[in-house]
């Protein structure tokens, strides 16, 4: 039960003893006016027929009673109000028989009314009794409770009470019946795509959360299964295709050294990208499945260096400046694919040149890879992270992309804990962060002076210089 909850009840709590405590004020002296008129309207009974010659007698639970005349002169009373001033000077109204009052000891000008008592005094006129015209008064006490303010802060009290007993008796109760609803929420967390093995807690009891959960899990296993099934199929299928196409490859290579046609050509052109989405494919089964990454000491800088001169003859001349002594810990095969990816994606869509820059940033690694070519829109800076999503025309330089080549490289960064993204321009900036080794100490950034800092600068002001 949430804050709001408990106060959209106290609100109402607090209303419904308002209103009650005034609606049962408002009652108890309607009764007691009841009680006094009812003995009223008997007083006026007995003193049609005769006078009385002593007190008039005690009504049930009513004790006081006067007959008035018209001048004010009490000419009969009860043993209590014997030889009292009358109790009230209130009469009725033209055409009315009754009258209402209330007095109280110390507001009364006479001391008919004991000090600290007060009665509620119900008055009947009688035209025709043994006395003549009268007014025949009878009266009951007020209970001391309904004019002491001890009465609303009782009421108020005990809301208060109960307000505070409700609401932690709701929050220890409905806490103890949420409870298997909160592990099965993480439960639930903890399992993403990669991992569908995992299952929710049963809790005991065998009431509906136990069947939620028992839902749950059913669930899970139906979608395992189905990923299950998905994920050997695109495996299955990468791998039945590879052979085929090897060899297709191989004959369009022979053909294509015999005969140098332009058809040849095109055919083999389209063989390689056949290949190279089917490998693709093949390592997004891979990944998906999610094997355990390897924990390799790996030098990023020395592995940069690697990839860019395994790269051989490109479109565009590759520069680096490479911090020394950047550590990570992973698996060496796929950070190179991860740098094959963003460095063809450079080539593919820069001008002039491709500049890539490794440094410690406290606890991460960045490896910076930069183009000067048009850069990537804000708004598709996310949607080139998705499978098959490629850039309009305007900076395409072939058709040679699968647009798998950044998914592929995203999904390896996140399974070294790691994350990839496209930063502002100018150019294409594509920005790999990773987890540096843990037992090297955390390195904060280069100072002033240092060779690789300033071959960063240099490298990024050069590639400025080009834009320019």
């Amino acid at each position: 039960m949430t804050v709001a909850t408990v106060t959209l009840f106290g609100v109402i709590l607090f209303a419904g003893v308002f209103v009650i405590s005034s609606l049962f004020l408002a009652r108890a002296r309607d009764d007691l006016q009841e009680q006094a008129e009812a003995a009223a309207r008997r007083l006026t009974v007995l003193i049609d027929r005769s006078r009385f010659t002593g007190p008039i007698p005690k009504q049930d639970d009513v004790p006081f009673f006067q007959v008035v005349d018209g001048a004010g002169r009490v000419l009969a009373a009860d043993a209590e109000l014997d030889g009292a001033p009358p109790l009230t000077r209130a009469r009725p109204g033209r055409g009315e028989s009754l009258v209402r009052d209330r007095v109280c000891g110390e507001r009364s000008a006479t001391d008919a009314v004991p000090p600290g008592t007060c009665l509620v005094v119900v008055g009947m006129a009688d035209e025709t009794s043994a006395y003549g015209p009268v007014m025949a008064y009878a009266a009951v006490r007020e209970p001391v409770m309904l004019r002491s303010p001890f009465l609303p802060v009782l009421l108020y009290g005990s809301a208060a009470v109960l307000l505070a007993l409700m609401a932690w008796g709701t929050w220890y109760g409905v806490g103890r019946v949420l409870a298997p609803v909160d592990r099965i929420r993480r439960d639930l967390r903890r399992i993403s795509a990669e991992d569908l093995s995992r299952r929710v807690e049963v809790p005991p009891g065998g009431d509906e959360v136990a069947e939620l959960a028992v839902t749950v899990n059913d669930t899970l296993e139906r979608l395992e299964n189905a990923v299950e099934r998905h994920r050997r199929f695109v495996s299955d299928a990468s791998h039945e295709l590879r052979s085929p196409l090897t060899a297709m490859t191989v004959r369009l290579e022979a053909g294509l050294d015999e005969r140098r046609d332009e058809d040849w050509a095109a055919a083999l052109a389209d063989a390689y990208r056949l290949s190279a989405i089917v490998q693709d494919l093949l390592m997004l089964a891979r990944l998906d499945a999610a094997p355990p990454v390897r924990d390799e000491r790996i030098d990023l800088g020395a592995l940069v260096s690697e990839e860019i001169s395994r790269r051989g003859r490109t479109r565009l001349p590759v520069t680096a400046s490479i911090q020394p002594g950047v550590i990570v810990r992973g698996h060496r095969l796929r950070l190179a694919r991860v740098l094959t990816n963003l460095l063809s994606n450079a080539d593919r869509y820069g001008d002039t040149r491709v500049h890539v820059t490794v440094r410690a940033a406290g606890e991460l690694a960045e490896v910076e890879v930069l183009d000067d070519g048009p850069g990537i829109p804000p708004e598709m800076r996310e949607r080139v992270f998705e499978r098959f999503t490629r850039l309009d025309a305007t900076r395409s330089r072939d058709t040679g992309g699968s647009g798998l080549g950044l998914p592929i490289a995203r999904d390896i960064a996140q399974a070294h804990g790691g994350t990839l993204l496209a930063g502002e321009g100018p150019g294409g900036r594509l920005i790999l962060r990773l987890l540096r080794d843990p037992s090297d100490p955390a390195v904060a950034d280069p100072p002033a002076g240092d060779p690789a800092a300033e071959g960063a600068e240099a490298g990024d002001s050069d590639l400025k210089e080009s834009d320019q």
